[in-house]
């Protein structure tokens, strides 16, 4: 009788837990449906905008169990494009992102906190130029499915502003806009 009562516990006993969905950025390269924007004062008069054109990394999530989503994601400074070269190539130098010292910029989650109606709060370490700090944005998901190229994608939009003087840059602070896309492994 015990045999009986153990055997039909076993189902319950190996339940498996569900983990969150891996995805790769889908970022540098052909598809580069994920991008880094930034938007500057221009001398207080206008607003540059540019962006990094080399983003990479991947991330784990799960729509279901928001706090084990996470995300790590690549950038390289030298991909910097403001559609001026000469600015371009400026802003390559040790007065700027002084790609040739500090060849990476990364972000790496530490918690992600669900805020209802696909928005989240996703706080971490980002490092710039050397210098690695706290910081903390919302993005909100804009989309997810299969797609019509046969994969399984979702996306997300945020924004932060960063003060480029606590990574050492004396640029003041920058707006980023983040779209990253993610493509399910």
């Amino acid at each position: 009788m015990k045999r009986i009562a153990l055997l039909a516990l076993l189902p319950v006993l190996t339940v498996t837990v569900a983990q969150a969905d891996e995805y790769i950025i889908d970022g540098t390269g052909a598809g580069m449906h994920s991008s880094i924007h930034f938007k500057a004062s221009h001398v207080g008069i206008s607003s540059l905008w540019g962006r990094f054109n080399e983003v990479s990394g991947h991330f784990s999530y799960d729509a279901d169990d928001i706090a084990a989503s996470s995300i790590m994601v690549n950038i390289n400074p030298a991909s910097i494009d403001t559609n001026h070269q000469a600015r371009n190539d400026h802003l390559r130098t040790s007065d700027y992102l002084y790609v040739d010292n500090f060849p990476t910029a990364s972000f790496t989650s530490t918690s992600v906190e669900d805020l209802g109606s696909g928005r989240v709060r996703v706080n971490g370490t980002f490092t710039l130029h050397g210098v690695t700090k706290d910081i903390s944005f919302d993005a909100v998901r804009t989309g997810e499915g299969e797609t019509p190229f046969g994969d399984y994608r979702v996306g997300f939009e945020g924004e932060l502003v960063l003060n480029t003087g606590d990574y050492g840059i004396n640029a003041g602070p920058v707006e980023l806009v983040l779209a990253i896309e993610g493509i399910r492994q």
